[in-house]
């Protein structure tokens, strides 16, 4: 904790400059806040003082508190952890002392660090600094008072979108807004600041305490109309989210009965959120996603990445025109390998498309876009693959074709370029059976649109280098990409755990469960999507081809429904003919099809196991535990078999692979938080009544029964395919 500090240097000027010292941006750890106390004490104290500058060392103000100790109060319960900053600090000490003080802002003031600097008397900043309240992507409200300063300083409506998106805004935006009083360059910053205390203190400059402030806030009832709104927009976007309404109820709760009364409330509040189950979970997965960049082996060994200047993308289908969007948005040379000069000019086409798409929907400024086109280059052979540092193949799941491929990107491309595969379920050992580089071979498994799904599936096999994987998990970073490092097997570990997923919505319409009941109760839950919903959207020759692979791999567990193959000799594909479970129209919302009713009753009769021919009685609860529990079982194989290097990896590809809901914390962590006993004794129930796609896992069992957390270390006799 040497580093972690907060001083304060007086200068002849009588201005008191406190700074904050916990590199590398600032958070309020429990040591600083304590450090701020007694430094602003202290100066309130000395004669020599006459106004304060509060500021973070290093050109970053603060990124808000010190995360960790959610983590603490999670893994305790112990929620007397959390400081008293909000009244104690920020309101007795700074808002109501009796000196003024400014905060000078550069780089970041978020979370925390802006209700700091909302409790200073005048905020300046530097130019481009980045200023917002994310609390509630952690399952929390602002807790310092932000509820209540930011409405009253930028108004009401921008200041709830500001909280509920999560979403930062520059300095300059907060300038215009009220939020920030003066912008400086960084070289003047302080000078600037330290003037405007003093202008404070000798009455130049008004003393604004911003809790008291409510010219921005509009009448009573204009409030609770903007309120209103924000409300309905809510219940309509975030679905079991608590921590929205609770932020819209303390805002209003401040409007009626004063800021005062709001900070107490928010702080009560605050405290409860804390200890819920969706901020564990998003806390979870915000620690889970740090921990993805440690692979034993591989990170720890002392081997640096290598530049990557230039990727090879073979196949501009969907997913390799994604792939090569994503590089290109990120200034790496892409050269994009076609058959036929048709498919070559579909593929640029694509890329075109998904660039001018970020472009329309403000995702992206016009020159960033040129720039990303200038960087793709259209190519029918090997000429351009002399120098090129990683090629990714993306044509379809085709063996005899991938290792065609593989066996002539050896013979052209240079030795220390990484050889990797876009297959979503081919094990990798077989697409590189005919190389001799098998040091070189690789997954790169990207999920579709490639060029906006966050999630990067590194797949390793025994022969993989760890140069290879640390260069590849540099190009996943720089494509902004999280990239999750697993094992070899048919699925590797995303698509693996979730091949029930669909299974077992198969298993309950032919059980007689509406199909459409069933989507709903997934959505419920939090998935986008239902899952045959979903099959509409990828459509169902990945559907019949991905389960054909994992009927093949895992015969004694897949459930083969009829339900698909009537669907297509019906003339239906889905979305992509807008003809599915569902109807597709442009600009419309999809809508049920009742019409595929008859054919769901004709898989019912061919499939034959409704118990006596009646479909069977289920409360939602058990339509969303049929469903997500087998995956929880495949999940626990994968563990096992050591696919993955710890299970909180799981979780995180769960969420940014298959969305499933980070307010759950993952697929592991909310089998966790549901209980391995409850998920081992329905599993078993269910097989008794349906058959072997519900057994227990031995591994899920052993858990049950011995009552081990699911994400507890697998026993180190087991190998880790993941970190061989």
């Amino acid at each position: 904790m040497g580093g972690v500090k907060v001083t304060m240097e007086v200068g002849s000027d009588g201005v008191a400059v406190i700074t904050i010292f916990n590199p590398p941006v600032n958070p309020l750890a429990i040591p600083i806040i304590a450090g701020l106390k007694e430094k602003w004490t202290e100066a309130t104290m000395r004669n020599d003082v006459k106004a304060i500058v509060l500021t973070g060392n290093g050109g970053r103000f603060s990124g808000g508190f010190d995360i960790n100790v959610f983590q603490k109060v999670h893994g305790t319960g112990d929620i007397s952890q959390m400081p008293d900053v909000s009244v104690d600090l920020v309101v007795n000490t700074m808002e109501d002392g009796k000196k003024p003080a400014v905060a000078a802002i550069e780089g970041l003031a978020l979370g925390g660090g802006l209700e700091l600097a909302l409790g200073c008397h005048a905020r300046i900043a530097a130019p481009r600094a980045q200023l917002g309240l994310p609390e509630l992507s952690l399952g929390v409200i602002p807790g310092f008072g932000g509820t209540q300063r930011l409405p009253r300083l930028i108004g009401l409506s921008k200041a709830v979108e500001m909280m509920m998106t999560s979403k930062p805004i520059m300095s300059e935006e907060g300038k215009k807004l009220g939020l920030i009083d003066a912008i400086a360059p960084s070289s003047e910053l302080l000078k600037v600041s330290r003037q405007w205390a003093l202008d404070i203190a000798e009455r130049r400059k008004p003393w604004i305490r911003s809790l008291h402030k409510t010219d921005k806030i509009g009448s009573l009832s204009e409030a609770r109309e903007a309120l209103k709104v924000a409300r309905q927009q809510v219940k309509q976007t975030v679905k079991n989210m608590p921590q929205q309404l609770a932020c819209i109820d303390i805002v209003e709760d401040g409007i009626i009965h004063g800021g005062y009364h709001g900070v107490l409330k928010e702080a009560k509040v605050f405290k409860d959120l804390v200890l819920s189950d969706t901020s564990k979970g998003l806390v979870h997965v915000f620690f889970a996603q740090r921990a993805t960049s440690k692979v034993p082996t591989v990170t720890d060994i002392g081997l640096k990445p290598r530049t990557v200047k230039k990727v090879a993308v073979i196949g501009g289908g969907l997913m390799g025109s994604g792939i090569a969007t994503a590089l290109a948005l990120s200034n790496t040379f892409v050269v994009l390998k076609e058959i036929n000069s048709e498919y070559l000019q579909k593929g640029m086409k694509a890329i075109e498309e998904n660039v001018r798409g970020l472009v329309a929907r403000k995702k992206l400024p016009q020159g960033k876009a040129d720039k990303a086109l200038s960087m793709v280059k259209g190519a029918l052979g090997y000429s351009d693959f002399k120098d090129v540092d990683v090629v990714i193949e993306a044509v379809i799941e085709n063996i005899p074709l991938k290792q065609k491929i593989f066996s002539e990107i050896e013979k052209v491309c240079p030795p220390h370029c990484i050889l990797a595969s876009n297959t979503s379920t081919i094990d990798l050992n077989v697409i590189g059976e005919n190389t001799r580089s098998k040091d070189r071979i690789i997954g790169a498994h990207f999920f579709s649109p490639a060029h906006i799904m966050p999630l990067l599936e590194i797949v390793r096999t025994e022969k993989t280098s760890a140069q290879a994987i640390l260069d590849l998990m540099a190009v996943g970073k720089a494509i902004k990409k999280v990239p999750v490092v697993v094992g070899n097997c048919t699925g590797f570990a995303v698509n693996r755990t979730f091949f029930p997923y669909a299974q077992g919505a198969h298993i309950l319409a032919n059980l007689g469960v509406d199909v459409y009941r069933i989507d709903a109760q997934i959505t419920n839950f939090g998935l986008p999507m239902g899952p045959f919903q979903l099959q509409d959207l990828t459509g169902y020759g990945v559907a019949v081809a991905v389960g054909k692979e994992f009927g093949s791999a895992f015969s004694d567990r897949t459930f083969k429904s009829p339900l698909i193959d009537l669907l297509i000799k019906s003339g239906r594909n889905g979305k992509n003919n807008g003809k599915g479970y569902y109807i597709y129209e442009k600009g419309r919302k999809p809508r049920p099809d009742f019409t595929v009713l008859p054919i769901v009753e004709e898989s019912r009769r061919l499939t034959n196991i409704m118990p006596g021919g009646k479909p069977i009685s289920v409360t939602d609860q058990e339509i969303v535990e049929m469903i997500l529990f087998p995956v929880v079982n495949e999940a626990c194989r994968v563990l096992d078999e050591g696919i993955v290097v710890r299970a909180s990896d799981l979780d995180v590809a769960s969420v940014l692979g298959m969305s499933f809901p980070s307010y759950r914390g993952g697929i592991v962590f909310w089998a966790d938080t549901v209980g391995a006993g409850h998920i081992y004794r329905s599993l078993k129930k269910w097989s008794e009544l349906y058959g072997n796609f519900f057994k227990p896992s031995r591994f899920l069992e052993e858990r049950a029964t011995k009552g081990i957390p699911l994400s507890a270390p697998a026993s180190t006799s087991s190998a880790s395919r993941s970190r061989i």
